[in-house]
């Protein structure tokens, strides 16, 4: 029996005390079974492990049995990930995580950052902007601040231009 969690294929759920030992390099989900449901509480890691115990000495086994009412409608599912180092499995976790929000990782789930980033701008300045003559070279001063736009006149030639306020 499988289950499909986003894009991955884990084995399982079974009764979490029908697990045994040994598990390595894998990612593993810890679910309340609720008649027909499966409602995800937990999801973690392991790197290798022979102990029996290893579920139940969990810091978070407690919360396990608090979301499930009971030890008996704990359930396990595993994805094998044996080619994997421990970054490729935390990253698997934090889109479950993300993804499902389980109640007893709720003080593990990563903040989503946005993949855009928002630049400021700068307020449009009242001060006009100080530029050369296109004709003479000399400096452009500011003749008049419009709604939307700065008339300039040239101090050599007397050309005038018009630029956007910005």
């Amino acid at each position: 029996m499988s289950i499909q969690i986003l894009q991955y294929e884990f084995l399982g759920p079974i009764p979490l005390d029908e697990w045994g030992p040994p598990m390595e390099k894998l990612v593993y989900l810890i679910f309340s079974r609720d008649k027909d449901n499966f409602n995800i509480v937990y999801v973690g890691d392991c790197e290798k492990t022979d102990d029996q115990s290893f579920f139940v000495q969990n810091s978070h086994f407690k919360c396990w049995v608090q979301q499930s009412k009971s030890e008996k409608s704990l359930y396990l599912a595993i994805l094998p990930l044996f080619e994997s180092n421990s970054n490729y499995r935390q990253n698997v976790i934090n889109k479950i995580m993300i993804h499902y929000t389980p109640p007893c990782n709720s003080a593990d789930i990563p903040e989503v950052k946005p993949d855009y980033v928002v630049q400021k701008t700068e307020e449009p300045s009242l001060e006009p902007k100080k530029f050369s003559c296109p004709c003479c070279g000399s400096e452009m001063k500011s003749e008049k601040i419009l709604e939307k736009s700065t008339l300039y006149r040239c101090t050599g030639c007397g050309i005038s231009d018009t630029k956007l306020n910005s």
